[in-house]
């Protein structure tokens, strides 16, 4: 009977081959992965692998923000729950509501597409940072006055998107409000009174 572990010429054996594997992922800094034995964890026999993890720190609002997050862990994670900045909201979770946008160094972000460690050191502005004091953000007053809300669940994001809309000088005309504001989805249909809402902050007309 031939050897199952003998090499040919061209071919490797899989017992070969998953040892040239486990030397690669040494060689290269990686811990091969190890199985528990059931009788130390249980019936599961789980992985045993410790996230890594870093210190980040991020401009909230003005504020500076120390936090230590595993690398994977998203910047509307971090926001929300390592944080308590509840305003962006979590939605799809996919980038396709913009219910978690925000501002970063000034330019609309969808934070749950973001990793926390990618925005270390930046200016992040959420929708609780937009007023001053009792000072409503004109954006703010507009959505009131126009009534651009229904369940609320999408506002915080529709109205930072609205800011930087109308920065970004996508703000002439309803079909471009429309365009450039297509990224965030209202659920509730307001999108006539969002419209009405972009456009009166933009020509300052929301008092």
């Amino acid at each position: 009977m031939s050897d199952p572990d003998a090499l040919s010429a061209d071919e490797h054996s899989r017992r070969s081959v998953l040892k040239a594997g486990a030397a690669v992922a040494t060689a290269g800094g990686m811990a091969p992965l190890t199985f528990a034995s059931p009788t130390a964890t249980g019936a599961e026999g789980a992985l045993s692998s410790p996230a890594s993890t870093a210190e980040v720190t991020l401009r909230v609002n003005g504020v500076k923000r120390h936090v230590t997050v595993e690398s994977r862990v998203t910047l509307l994670d971090a926001l929300r729950e390592r944080l308590g900045v509840t305003g962006p909201k979590k939605g799809c979770d996919r980038g396709e509501c913009g219910a978690c946008t925000v501002l970063v160094e000034g330019q609309r972000v969808k934070s749950c597409m973001t990793l926390a460690v990618m925005e270390d050191g930046r200016e992040i502005t959420t929708v609780e940072g937009l007023a001053h004091g009792d000072k409503l953000h004109p954006v703010q007053a507009a959505f009131i006055k126009r009534d651009a809300f229904q369940c609320g669940f999408c506002t915080s994001g529709q109205i930072m998107s609205a800011v930087a809309c109308i920065k970004e000088g996508h703000a002439g005309s309803d079909a471009e409000i429309r365009e450039w504001m297509s990224g965030n989805l209202c659920r509730c249909g307001c999108y006539p009174n969002i419209v009405e809402a972009v456009r009166d902050a933009a020509k300052g007309n929301n008092q």
